[in-house]
């Protein structure tokens, strides 16, 4: 992970430190991992997000906001509400990943205009390699707006 917070490329929320070094183990597989930020709570999010030093007009270097729901002091989907309903941040995909599978989570996200929808897997190996598919689609080859 860079210290500059202005060339980072990937985003990734999650409190759970095993589950954020399991990500981070799936997405070595695909890219280099230099350029990713972790944070661990919502409002470290909300912050990082919204600093103007960092982000200081409409371009930024975020390619992909890997987010998960349950966060401490903001909530997953707040943030969501938040990064599309920001023109910095609205067509930057957002790729959920969470253990929860309430319908209502499910439709929030997707009404709140989350790219993505992936349910955490229990087993280690299909762990990795889900993560590493979310990586390769997302990352490699999706195309975004330049």
């Amino acid at each position: 992970m860079k210290n500059n917070l202005k060339n980072i490329d990937y985003l990734l929320i999650e409190d759970n430190p095993n589950d954020a070094e399991l990500i981070v183990r799936g997405l070595k597989k695909v890219i280099n991992t230099e350029n990713l930020l972790i944070l661990d709570d919502g409002e470290k999010a909300i912050d990082y997000l919204l600093n103007d030093e960092v982000f200081t007009n409409e371009k930024n270097n975020l390619k992909v906001i890997f987010l998960d729901l349950k966060l401490p002091k903001i909530s997953g989907l707040d943030i969501l509400k938040e990064l599309k309903t920001n023109i910095r941040f609205q067509k930057i995909p957002v790729v959920v990943l969470t253990s929860s599978k309430e319908d209502y989570d499910i439709k929030t996200a997707y009404t709140l205009g989350a790219n993505s929808y992936i349910v955490k897997p229990m087993e280690y190996e299909t762990f990795i390699s889900t993560i590493a598919s979310i990586g390769k689609y997302w990352i490699l080859m999706n195309e975004t707006e330049v």
